[in-house]
């Protein structure tokens, strides 16, 4: 089945009790027993439950693999990924990493024996020259938030592999309907389902995908030891909202692609864009190899925190908000929102500057998106 097919229908059969044509909420903690050691394949909603069950076949498929596993957030699901590492483990990361990334990473894994090191995962080299003996791990975002760098996956999976190693993929930014990390080579694939899978700003959640049946074992136990899966509403919620992710994915690469020429066009009162669908964008032919689509995140330099509080105090269509991939335009400053986390000196080495601006751009008319930022930005 094609791409649009597998999102409205797999894991989405009608209910065999009543024939509903969507997958009912089931919201209870605890299942009945007929008698001991015989149930219905659910014992207790921690371990599984019937909605987030649903959710978890439906995006696998989407990310073509056979193991699925729903958390919390995106942060939960990052957080269980990494506990299938060790004390004394070492992992290789992008140097331009989500700013909650970067802290779990460095104020609560460290503390528990984990090793990084941050690399510019573009420049294959550098990542080979990162590893130790005890590497374990490569954790890459790509395109990055917020500089929007680009990663060859097929690449950094082959040197991950040839180093008795394995990759792990953040595809939050494109969906699986623009990227597919796993058909490159990658070993895991991690989302925040806040974001496009769900689409629609209403419910927070993460998920791991993967082909391994050993790892997916130990990740599904870990799911359940540690406990912070998705909830049956919002799994529910994501399941509503993958039904439209082709579209919406369209149009907010239709959108993207229109926003970023235009605040091209504005240089020099924008320093720069960062958007891998413009030509100018330094990895621009590997993304039209790796991805279908460029996506609807852009990053924009105005030059200053000065312009860039002006622009953001302007905007009225487009929300002054964190997160993104909703149906609504949304802009974030990510020096002091995303990525404040991250020290200074840090953010300015990887081109964070205190003027950048991210845009996650909706599906609203692009006109009207324009015209919204042309008002704002006629303020710097």
């Amino acid at each position: 089945m094609g791409f649009a097919t597998d999102a409205i229908h797999v894991g989405q059969e009608p209910d065999p009790a009543t024939g509903a044509i969507i997958v009912p909420i089931y919201q209870t903690s605890t299942f009945v027993q007929e008698e001991l050691g015989k149930h219905k394949g659910y014992e207790y909603a921690r371990t599984s439950n019937p909605t987030r069950a649903a959710l978890e076949r439906n995006l696998a498929a989407l990310e073509g693999a056979p193991f699925s596993f729903a958390f919390a957030s995106g942060m939960a699901a990052i957080n269980c990924l990494m506990s299938l590492l060790k004390s004394g483990d070492h992992v290789v990361a992008g140097q331009n990493l989500y700013g909650g990334s970067f802290r779990l990473f460095e104020r609560v894994l460290k503390d528990f024996g984990l090793t990084f090191s941050y690399v510019n995962t573009c420049q294959l080299e550098e990542v080979e020259r990162a590893f130790r003996p005890n590497t374990r791990m490569i954790f890459i975002e790509t395109p990055t938030n917020p500089i929007m760098e680009i990663t060859d996956i097929a690449s950094t999976a082959s040197l991950a592999h040839s180093h008795g190693t394995r990759l792990a993929v953040d595809n939050t930014f494109m969906s699986p309907y623009f990227q597919r990390p796993l058909a490159l080579g990658a070993d895991f694939v991690v989302h925040s389902t806040t974001k496009y899978l769900n689409g629609h700003s209403d419910g927070v959640g993460g998920a791991v995908m993967l082909n391994d049946d050993t790892l997916a074992d130990r990740l599904k136990f870990l799911q359940n030891a540690a406990g912070a899966v998705l909830g049956p509403f919002d799994s529910w919620l994501v399941l509503r909202g993958v039904k439209t992710l082709p579209v919406r994915m369209q149009q907010h690469n239709r959108n993207g692609m229109v926003v970023a020429e235009f605040l091209e066009h504005l240089y020099p009162k924008i320093k720069k864009v960062y958007y891998p669908g413009l030509p100018s964008h330094p990895q621009h032919e590997l993304a039209k190899r790796q991805m279908a689509g460029f996506g609807g995140m852009i990053s924009f330099d105005t030059g200053s925190l000065e312009n860039a509080r002006k622009v953001l105090k302007s905007v009225r269509l487009c929300s002054l908000a964190e997160s993104l991939g909703g149906v609504e335009t949304l802009v974030s400053h990510p020096a002091s929102m995303t990525h404040a986390s991250v020290p200074s000196e840090e953010r300015n080495r990887r081109g964070i500057t205190d003027g950048l601006l991210r845009i996650s751009v909706g599906i609203e008319e692009v006109e009207d998106i324009i015209a919204d930022l042309d008002q704002a930005l006629s303020t710097v």
